[in-house]
């Protein structure tokens, strides 16, 4: 299995090992949901006010917030099937928001390292169809994601 991870930290300010602790957490995630061979995601890391246009556009949300995924292998109403292409499973594009890590590691009381890795699977999940719409969903969602984070080895 390999998952091809695009990373693109427009802040500056993660460092080497915090990049690759998300590509190997999310290979980890990959792995435990059986994603298919040469699957790709994107992730991008940005700044408060980046976010918040993305949010504000395509969610209608001016706010910032911490994670925003886009899912490329998600079918909308109006939308045709795309069947039998060539190349790699696109999965879709994760955006998160550097201050957020920091300002919600420090508000569970866990590391940066913790919430940036919880961040981009939570991101993932919703990649692959995962959603916390209402209570039930939302349980199955992060129970999911402590599971990933507890078999790579990050837990609170």
């Amino acid at each position: 299995m390999r998952l091809a991870i695009d990373s693109v930290d427009e802040t500056g300010e993660l460092k080497e090992e915090q990049l690759e602790l998300v590509t190997n957490v999310l290979t980890k995630a990959a792995e435990m949901e059986s994603v298919e061979m040469d699957s790709e995601v994107s992730i991008t890391f940005v700044n408060d006010e980046t976010i918040q246009e993305i949010n504000r556009e395509y969610r209608d949300k001016d706010k910032p917030t911490d994670v925003i995924s886009f899912a490329l292998n998600e079918q909308g109403e109006d939308e045709m099937e795309i069947v039998g292409g060539e190349g790699p499973n696109l999965l879709g594009d994760i955006i998160i928001s550097v201050p957020r890590i920091t300002e919600q590691a420090n508000r569970y009381e866990h590391s940066f390292e913790r919430e940036l890795a919880f961040l981009a699977v939570h991101g993932f999940l919703h990649l692959l169809g995962y959603d916390h719409i209402d209570e039930n969903e939302e349980k199955v969602m992060f129970a999911r994601q402590e599971e990933i984070l507890t078999a790579y080895g990050l837990t609170r």
